[in-house]
């Protein structure tokens, strides 16, 4: 069974590139600690701030939650 939050903590991370957890934070509307938390895997994400990361990001949720 895949492990979304891992999958998303990971992929998350690789997606961010050079960007630092501050500066995405900003560009998703989410604070640097919450942007911590998650890419540690350690904070669920609402449907909401899965899109707007999408957004940001430029893909899909399948792109982030999948292995």
């Amino acid at each position: 069974m895949p492990n979304f939050r891992e999958n998303l903590a990971e992929n998350m991370r690789a997606r961010r590139g050079a960007l630092t957890q501050k500066a995405f934070a900003r560009k998703v509307g989410v604070d640097q600690a919450s942007v911590n938390r998650i890419e540690l895997g350690e904070q669920n994400v609402t449907i909401d701030t899965l899109q707007t990361i999408c957004d940001r990001l430029k893909c899909t949720a399948g792109d982030l939650l999948d292995n």
